[in-house]
Parts: structure tokens; C-alpha cells; sequence
């Protein structure tokens, strides 16, 4: 419904912030983190938004990164996970090091963020690694897994950053773009996250 919300900062509260746009004040909720990097009050700032309806609750939950507001809405569509414990973990570790956890299923970073156990941490790592397997059937299937060299699949850590990229919701047509400019940069795992998020987010 909102794809994004630009106004005046006008309150910052303990989950949330207030955004003037024409007069009209939204609530937005948001991670702590970005409660504090948003900005000064008065000052003109956009926030990506995502649009919470539940029987008895309808919220905006707001992240100053479309890959936050991607990480937000896979974390919502693992069985168990609600927006208040989406938006907790958002606080507590960046997309690129929550893609990297799960695709090398590092189930103790999961499980150290507050009100995540080893069980919970199991299905995220689970549920959305079966995720991707079953978009990577799909694109198979359809014909549009996009077709890159072999020198770029022959290497292991671009192997599980394009995973991890995919995980953060991006196509294999955009990452395979990107992993081709990076793949002579002798980049760790997580470098090649955060640069290929670098770049896609442009």
C-alpha cells in the first residue's frame, strides 16, 4: 500500500518515529538502529515502509534500506516469526551478515540475537534455504536462470554470495550482472555481500 513515506522527522520515540507528510503525522515503527541513524528532528527524510495487517493490529514498520525492508519480509514468512521479533533482529545484525549466516548455516549468530533460540535460528536457516532451492527449481524449470561463465561458478565464495544475495530477494539476472564486475576483486564471502548490495541498491 505504502511503498515509502517523505516528510519532516518529527518525534522519535522508543520503537518508533513520527513523519509530518502535509500535515498529516505517521507512526512508523522501527529497529532501534535506525531510530537512531534517521536523522534530526525537523529534517526532511524518506523511509521505505511495509504495511502490518493482523485481526487486531495494523502498523507501519518503517527501514531507511530496501534490503532491511527485504530482510523484514523474509523474516515475517518463516513460520513462528512476527514483526515485533523481525524488527528486534534488524537491530541487532545487518542484512548482509543475516544473509551470510544463513547460507553457511551459522546457527550461533542466529541463535545470539535477543529472543532467538537454537530451535528458531534452525527454521530460519531451514525454511529459507528451502526457499531458495525451490526458486532456483522454478527459474530452472522456466528457462530463465541466466547462463554466466564458468569461471565465476568455479568460485566458491561467489557461489554463496549469489545465494546470499538471492536470499535477500534480488534475481539472478541483477546478481549474476554484478558478481561478473566483482569477480576479479579477490573478495571474502561477506566483502562480496556487502559490495554486491552496494551495488544492486544503486
Amino acid at each position: 500500500m505504502f511503498a515509502y513515506i517523505k516528510g519532516s522527522f518529527e518525534e522519535r520515540g522508543s520503537n518508533y518515529v513520527v513523519i509530518d507528510v502535509s500535515g498529516v503525522g505517521y507512526k512508523i515503527f522501527m529497529s532501534e538502529k535506525s531510530i537512531q541513524s534517521i536523522g534530526e528532528i525537523g529534517e526532511k527524510v524518506k523511509v521505505h515502509t511495509y504495511y502490518y495487517v493482523r485481526e487486531d493490529n495494523i502498523s507501519l514498520y518503517g527501514f531507511l534500506t530496501k534490503e532491511e525492508l527485504k530482510m523484514f519480509e523474509l523474516l515475517l514468512s518463516v513460520s513462528g516469526i512476527g514483526a515485533k521479533s523481525a524488527i528486534s533482529m534488524l537491530s541487532n545484525i545487518t542484512p548482509s551478515s543475516f544473509a551470510f549466516a544463513v547460507i553457511s548455516n551459522d546457527v550461533n549468530t542466529l541463535k545470539g540475537l535477543p529472543g532467538i533460540g537454537a530451535k528458531t535460528a534452525q527454521r530460519i536457516i531451514l525454511e529459507l534455504q528451502d526457499k531458495l532451492k525451490a526458486e532456483e527449481k522454478l527459474a530452472m524449470i522456466e528457462g530463465a536462470k541466466e547462463q554466466i561463465t564458468a569461471e565465476i561458478y568455479n568460485n566458491e565464495n561467489i557461489k554463496e554470495a549469489i545465494q546470499a544475495l538471492q536470499i535477500l530477494g534480488y534475481n539472478k539476472k541483477e546478481i549474476d550482472k554484478v558478481m561478473e564486475k566483482l569477480k576479479n576483486e579477490n573478495l571474502n564471502v561477506e566483502e562480496l555481500i556487502k559490495k554486491g548490495l552496494s551495488l544492486l541498491s544503486r
